[in-house]
């Protein structure tokens, strides 16, 4: 089947729920996503897989070995290549005709408004898949204060169950430790609303292993399943308000 047979038929089954007018917009779409772990990568996939044209793929880190259990662009093949890099690929074996930048930065809180100017000053929407919740804060604050459309993953580590994740405000978020810090530090930044998906399930309690570090983070253990269902449904959100089926606003469109 030839590259443009191969597309129109992807476009096909897009076309019949969300119309022409609404591939369109999709295939007009900037989108950037900001980590590519378990959430990111997945989101990021099904992004490309939705039609959506521009994507800036931003992440730091190399595939690792522990990354096989639940992250799209980690196979025995990746491993030790940037993610960034890999995911740009992977999106033009997808789809060749997107525009796929790989951005091979960290995110800091303090450089989060020299970033976005830099990165989606022209976006559309931007996915925040990242850890650091210095950043993730900085993050929505910007989005606040700019009118930017951000969708926000929140805790997927020591959850089993994916019937409980929700898409929601971060301010009608329960049982997860993230969202908790997030609405505490959130209020006193002046972030009165912010579009998350996140798991209502108490979390698995694990120990931390003896002698280790709090860096290390051993306290924390992930199902292969919930990370990429968090990412796919973060996906879903996005386009279908780019593709004009829901109202997008800063921060997201639950308000």
């Amino acid at each position: 089947m030839a590259v443009t047979d191969a597309g129109e038929a992807a476009d096909s089954r897009l076309v019949r729920i969300m119309g022409r007018e609404g591939v369109e917009r999709l295939r007009a779409a900037k989108v950037v996503v900001l980590g590519l772990g378990g959430v990111g990568s997945s989101c990021a996939e099904a992004l490309v897989r939705g039609g959506v044209g521009h994507l800036v793929l931003v992440d730091h880190d190399m595939v690792q070995p522990s990354n096989l259990n639940r992250q799209a662009l980690a196979f025995t093949s990746t491993i030790g290549k940037k993610k960034a890099q890999v995911m740009a690929a992977m999106a033009q074996d997808i789809n060749p005709q997107v525009e796929a930048v790989p951005v091979e930065e960290f995110l800091l809180a303090e450089n989060v408004p020299e970033f976005l100017g830099k990165w989606a000053a022209d976006a559309d929407y931007v996915v925040d898949a990242i850890d650091t919740i210095s950043a993730k804060l900085a993050l929505a604050e910007y989005a606040c204060a700019h009118g930017t459309a951000l969708i926000s993953s929140m805790g997927a580590a020591n959850k089993l169950h994916p019937e409980c994740l929700r898409e929601a405000d971060l301010f009608q978020t329960v049982n997860c430790p993230l969202c908790r810090i997030m609405r505490k530090e959130g209020r006193k930044r002046g972030i009165d609303h912010l579009k998350v998906i996140y798991s209502c399930e108490q979390p698995v309690p694990v120990e931390v292993q003896e002698g280790a570090t709090r860096r290390e983070r051993t306290n924390l253990g992930t199902a292969s399943y919930m990370p990429p269902i968090m990412g796919q449904m973060m996906a879903g959100a996005v386009l279908r308000e780019l593709a004009g089926l829901e109202g997008a606003e800063g921060c997201g469109s639950l308000r």
